[in-house]
């Protein structure tokens, strides 16, 4: 999944560049993505935007500090929500964005999750609100760590 993902960020300056869903999956498939990571990537991305919707309608700011239950230490792990307060304190991320980010990465199936593919989460969702991180953080986001190979931007 997190492979197609990758291929739409690097892909698809915009999102509205993308094509409609179901060419947008004749296209994933025709350059080779499996149908499951296709459906898969398709679905949290459709998740993603509706998420993001509702909390961009959202303006309040929070100044409180966030304390993660267990459940969330458990499926972030201590790697994870430290990038995430870095994240927010470099003002890269909201603390309404910092809550999708949160919500996305719970809904994976993977425990505790990755920090290459919380970086990708990240990616996606400033992404996906038509943001883009200034050159130092993107090159944080999308470098490599112990967990995968470097990523080559096309």
């Amino acid at each position: 999944m997190f492979d197609v993902l990758v291929y739409l960020y690097e892909t698809y300056y915009r999102p509205d560049a993308c094509p409609e869903p179901a060419a947008l999956a004749k296209k994933l498939s025709a350059v080779g993505f499996d149908d499951v990571e296709i459906s898969e990537a398709l679905v949290w991305l459709t998740d993603l935007n509706a998420i993001a919707g509702v909390e961009q309608a959202l303006t309040a700011a929070s100044t409180g500090t966030r304390f993660y239950v267990e459940e969330e230490q458990d499926a972030l792990g201590g790697a994870a929500i430290g990038f995430i307060q870095f994240l927010e304190s470099a003002k890269v991320l909201s603390p309404l964005q910092r809550e999708i980010v949160i919500e996305r990465a719970l809904a994976l199936e993977e425990m505790p999750v990755s920090l290459g593919k919380l970086k990708v989460i990240v990616l996606m969702l400033l992404w996906s609100q038509g943001k883009e991180p200034d050159a130092l953080m993107f090159d944080d986001l999308f470098g490599s760590d112990e967990d995968q190979a470097p990523r080559l931007l096309h």
